[in-house]
């Protein structure tokens, strides 16, 4: 909840509108009333009449002190700005039910359409809920379609009425599965829409452009001019009359038209100024190449958020600063605003990176490999275009059959799990990743760090279905498999050699890559010249494929007399598109250098069934958008599956060639991933259903009281009657206890529990160790009691002295825990183990990020090495693990919709064979920070 009189500043935010521009979103104040004034003199009198129920030329000064002075609690009022003209207003006014605001929208008429209303909702909603405030009305008259609009398709259940000529609109904001539905919805179509922009300009100004050769600006200018950019360039130099044979403007106010892509390559003190000079000229987005700014101490990042707000507050995005460049082989576009001094070759791989130098690693190996790309991008430090955004273009981007992301750093994880979730069902994903991402932040990234548990991050990667590797030259192994081959149905693996030795060894690595081998052969010959062998060889290659038990191929050889990689290559490529099933290849001791490994090895002769020849000038023959659909169609007509098609039923394209390694290791390795890959995406998903008999508002009121025991970043612990409440909001349980002084007391509420009862001290360390003495079980007379206490004091004395508490007896079970933590990067974090030493001494947690699927829940129980213990281990009975299921899912549903819920264990939790019981749960509030993926549209900070 917002402090009485004081300035919300987290709630401001830079937010995409529908058609892919950008403003600025930010609670209204006393110094906004000439702005609100001049907003409200340009509206028309229709839209003064649909907002006031009658037309005023001018707002009095006791409305205009009414609108812009509000204490941010009963009264909140956002407004949307471009520039310094604002272009939205938003409100709510809390009515005499506490938990009911009034809410009402007044958008610029030049802004009509943009999507501001739905996105002022999001954020007054979001407000309210801070405040306590659980359901909005709306008095609108029937005229005001476009208002109802917002109300009626923003994914909550209104209700509507008539009453007394104008429309009754009410609803719940608490978020809906419906309600997140929409509005990440609007977001994707919103953030695609700008990624477009720019990807895919009509004008590009490179502004910093030199006649001097090896200067980054004439690299830029040659390299898109060179690369045969379909839309118009512009020079942009004060020095310069002719750059490159075109005529050079001394500033972007002199460049005739519109320019959609400014590529900013000025020195770095220089930025600031071109900015606004874009800003003014009305461009829609920013390559900024100038580095600098992870160089200059703390200024640079401080120059580096100013320069984005700048531009966002004007409409335009930003790519960089320190930007490799932007990519895009489309033929309509041929755009090359990169260092790469050729346009690669047309390809349906995309692929992000974050530095410079990474992308330079990302760039080369993909041209050393043969593989063609869709697009490329460089978002240098990162300061706004983000992977997120990309990967919002790329999902419904035709020309992008595959995705391989390069972090140093994640900005806003819960964000990017949900959006490569979606993505990863219709097209792989491939994350390259070191072991601090997360940890520690590279220079120029002004991001947040994890505290969460080690492989927290890596659980939501694998949560999400991505590829996680930890290398560039691993995501291109994977690459060069996805992006030319239809993903296998299985993990039958069909193994070939020419060396026995060498064939049981690749066996023995499909095992141990979690496939199985479904048929080997191994030792034939390969030295009767290609004649003989190239079709027996193929022979035996197409049988294996078309046995139901094979899923892919994998062929590995020693050199042979006569015969050459390409010609096998070309063998195998013939096979893989006529059985339309993976086949890759290892060419294990081949010293010459001249030949292209480890990367693909196409048949120059042979264009891929059903299209014509590639694009012109590709060695690899690469599919054009229409010749693509037809080599996916051969392949998916023999599989039988949807494996390479898009959302939509689109055929996605395949690169033609063979993915050629010169170590088997890597072959297995990154078939391994695609086989679990493919596995995870033809797997049943689950739903997202919430447990029945939750009140999230009781929950609600739990917490608002118990925060105002919170000060600053302290964290309160819930007492047992604060505890036992909250969780009964959600329908979990504790098992009742009572904390004593005295032995007679002890005594009393045991009596009230029931016999039998547990004795326990009330040590954090020491409650639930029965082999240190904590913990002494079925207590069934007041006699007993006495002595165990006693008896529990000696043995506890070299401890220390604890307090005490008795506690009902649980049926007998498989002891586990439960923890939640709120991550300042990653949010809510779910953590599971089975409860003692070893799972904290080997690391045996299972973690995962809300929300959670049915499958999620059920595959993070199973995630512990020892869960063999639920399940009936060494002739125990299982455990009811529904009801574990069921536990952990109302936990990961608490934790998500509580954010001020700083920790959450239950420990230990005693699974039976029938039910279960809660014996302890620990649980601390806080002040929550702002989450880095809410229930409102903003854009990283």
């Amino acid at each position: 909840m917002v402090s009485e009189g004081q300035y919300p500043e987290y709630w401001e935010a830079d937010v995409v509108l529908r058609d892919g521009g950008t403003a600025h979103l930010r609670p209204i104040s006393p110094l906004d009333a000439d702005a609100v004034q001049a907003f409200h003199v340009r509206q028309s009198q229709a839209s003064v009449y649909l907002r006031f129920f009658t037309y005023k030329a001018r707002l009095s000064a006791k409305e205009l002190r009414r609108f812009t002075e509000v204490d941010h609690r009963d009264r909140v009022a956002f407004v949307i700005t471009r520039g310094t003209d604002i272009i939205g207003i938003g409100r709510y006014d809390r009515l005499d039910d506490p938990l009911e605001a009034e809410v009402a929208f007044n958008v610029s008429d030049h802004h009509q359409g943009r999507g501001l209303g739905s996105i002022l909702l999001e954020h007054l909603a979001a407000a309210a809920r801070e405040n306590g405030i659980r359901r909005f009305s709306a008095e609108v008259l029937p005229e005001n379609r476009k208002m109802i609009t917002v109300f009626a398709e923003a994914g909550y259940e209104v209700e509507r009425h008539f009453d007394d000529g104008v429309v009754v609109l009410s609803f719940d904001i608490d978020p809906t599965r419906r309600s997140r539905d929409v509005m990440e919805a609007r977001e994707h179509r919103a953030e695609a829409r700008s990624m477009a922009e720019i990807l895919t300009p009509s004008s590009v100004a490179v502004i910093g452009a030199s006649r001097e050769w090896g200067t980054v600006g004439h690299a830029l200018l040659e390299h898109l001019v060179d690369g045969g950019f379909t839309g118009t360039v512009h020079a942009v130099n004060p020095e310069a009359f002719e750059l490159n044979g075109m005529v050079s403007h001394a500033s972007l106010a002199e460049v005739p038209g519109p320019v959609d892509l400014a590529v900013i390559a000025v020195p770095y003190e220089q930025v600031d100024a071109v900015v606004d000079e874009c800003a003014r000229a009305g461009v829609k987005g920013l390559l900024v190449v100038t580095a600098g700014y992870a160089d200059d101490d703390g200024d640079g990042l401080a120059r580096q958020r100013a320069l984005v707000h700048r531009a966002r507050a004007h409409g335009m995005r930003v790519v960089g600063p320190a930007s490799l460049g932007l990519v895009n082989t489309d033929p309509v576009v041929r755009l090359n605003a990169s260092m790469a001094p050729g346009l690669p070759e047309r390809g349906a791989m995309a692929l992000f990176s974050q530095s410079a130098g990474l992308g330079v690693l990302l760039y080369a190996s993909a041209r050393r490999r043969g593989l063609g790309v869709s697009s490329v991008i460089s978002a240098g430090n990162r300061a706004d275009v983000s992977g997120n955004d990309a990967m919002q273009f790329w999902e419904d981007d035709p020309a992008t059959r595959a995705v391989g992301l390069y972090f140093e750093s994640i900005g806003n994880p819960r964000k990017f799990s949900r959006i490569a979730r979606r993505l990863a069902r219709t097209k792989p994903v491939i994350v390259a990743k070191s072991d601090v991402t997360g940890l520690q932040l590279p220079p120029g990234h002004a991001v947040r760090t994890t505290e969460a548990p080690p492989g927290a991050l890596d659980s939501m990667l694998r949560q999400s279905g991505v590829m996680r590797v930890g290398t560039t030259e691993q995501l291109m192994d994977i690459a060069t498999i996805v992006a030319s081959q239809p993903l296998p149905q299985g993990p039958g693996i069909a193994v070939f050699s020419n060396s026995s030795a060498l064939g049981k060894v690749v066996a023995d690595g499909v095992v141990a890559q979690g496939m199985e081998v479904a048929r080997l052969e191994v030792g034939f010959d390969l030295d009767a010249g290609h004649s003989v062998v190239l079709p027996a060889l193929a022979a035996m290659v197409g049988a294996a494929l078309r046995e139901e038990s094979v899923h892919a191929a994998i062929v590995t050889t020693l050199p042979a007399r006569g015969l050459t990689a390409e010609s096998v290559a070309a063998c195998l490529q013939r096979c893989a598109e006529d059985a339309g099933k993976p086949v890759i290849a290892s060419f294990t001791g081949i010293l010459d250098d001249r030949l292209q490994l480890d990367g693909l090895v196409a048949d120059p002769s042979r264009p891929a069934p059903g299209a014509g020849a590639g694009s012109p000038g590709t060695p690899s023959g690469l599919l054009d958008q229409a010749g693509a659909s037809g080599a996916a169609s051969a392949a998916g007509t023999a599989s039988g599956t949807p494996a390479d098609v898009d959302a939509e039923g689109t055929r996605l394209p395949l690169q033609p060639g063979v993915p050629c390694f010169r170590s088997p290791g890597a072959a297995l390795a990154a078939l391994g991933k695609v086989v679990r890959y493919a596995w995870w995406r033809s797997r049943d998903h689950g739903e997202f259903t919430d447990p029945a008999g939750v009140d999230v508002d009781e929950a609600a009121r739990v917490l608002l009281r118990v925060r105002t025991r919170v000060s600053g970043v302290d964290l309160v612990r819930l007492t047992e009657e604060e505890g036992t409440a909250l969780l009964a909001a959600y329908g979990i349980g504790l098992l009742p206890s009572a904390p004593f002084v005295s032995a007679e007391q002890a005594v009393e509420e045991a009596a009230r529990l029931g016999w039998p009862v547990a004795l326990k001290t009330t040590d954090e360390n020491l409650r639930h160790r029965l082999d240190l003495g904590g913990v002494r079980l079925n207590i069934d007379t007041p006699q007993s009691l006495r002595r165990n206490i006693t008896r529990m004091e000696e043995i506890l004395a070299p401890f220390g002295s604890f307090g005490m508490e008795v506690q009902s007896m649980a049926p007998a079970g498989q002891a586990c825990t439960v923890r939640a933590i709120e991550d300042p990067l990653l949010g809510p974090v779910i953590s599971f183990g089975l409860a003692g030493d070893a799972v904290n001494l080997l690391d045996d947690w299972a973690h995962a990020v809300p929300p959670l699927s049915t499958v999620d829940v059920a595959d993070l129980v199973r995630a512990p090495r020892a869960s063999r213990k639920l399940f009936g281990y060494q002739g125990l009975p299982p455990a009811d693990v529904a009801a574990l299921e069921d536990l952990v899912a109302r936990v990961a549903l608490l934790k998500d919709n509580h954010p001020e819920i700083a920790r959450l264990d239950f420990n230990p939790v005693l699974v039976a064979a029938e039910g279960l019981a809660v014996l302890s749960a620990a649980i601390d509030v806080g002040n929550p920070q702002q989450r880095t993926d809410s229930a409102r549209r903003a854009m990283r900070d």
